[in-house]
């Protein structure tokens, strides 16, 4: 078995080369081949005759040689030249020179014609003196709004009051001195209403008891 399997390894080996050889013959010739020559070809004789046709005319060229060309459309208008004179005629030429103006207007062919009179200005294009702008300052930004609702209030035995304080769906429970959402801190709680600081803006505002 070992024999067998060395003798088709020796065939595979033979066959490879060959197909590599002839690879390399094909590109190598490839390569010496030069590009295609091209066969000039002669151009037509002037002498050579010319078919025309109604249908499609011959054209002539700078070079003597000649086209067909089939048109299709209407056939334009062709002018008669008999009644064309193309000398000139200095009679005319003076009739035209000798028209003269008849504009009811003035004359801007002559420097002696009346001017034009032009109205007077209501009033100065500029003014007589510089215009000083009055400066005004931007106002000031009003701080927001504490988005706190105060809806009822507790007190203990002592009369310390803790507010109850609405943020969103939130409800928080205060006392003076406590600090609601990390942000407003309650500085007084009375029956009616709530003092509350906005720590972001130091703003003090009073927000009073919700009605039931």
């Amino acid at each position: 078995m070992a024999i067998k399997a060395g003798t088709e390894n020796k065939r595979n080996v033979v066959i490879a080369i060959v197909l590599f050889c002839i690879l390399a013959y094909l590109g190598i010739s490839q390569l010496m081949s030069g590009p295609p020559t091209t066969v000039p070809v002669s151009a037509p004789s002037r002498s050579a005759t010319l078919h025309e046709t109604p249908e499609a005319p011959a054209i002539r060229t700078a070079t003597g040689s000649a086209t067909n060309r089939n048109t299709s459309g209407p056939a334009a208008h062709k002018l008669a030249t008999s009644g064309l004179d193309p000398a000139l005629h200095l009679e005319r030429l003076a009739l035209s020179e000798s028209i003269e103006y008849a504009g009811s207007g003035r004359n801007i062919f002559s420097a002696n014609s009346a001017p034009v009179q032009i109205e007077e200005a209501l009033a100065p294009a500029r003014p007589k003196g510089p215009v000083v702008p009055v400066y005004t300052p931007p106002p000031i930004p009003q701080p927001p709004a504490i988005d706190l609702h105060y809806f009822g209030y507790s007190a203990n035995k002592d009369g310390k009051r803790e507010a109850f304080l609405l943020h969103g769906e939130d409800i928080f429970e205060a006392a003076a001195g406590e600090i609601v959402n990390h942000r407003y801190k309650v500085v007084a709680v009375d029956t009616h209403s709530v003092q509350v600081t906005d720590l972001s803006y130091n703003n003090t505002q009073t927000l009073p008891l919700m009605a039931n």
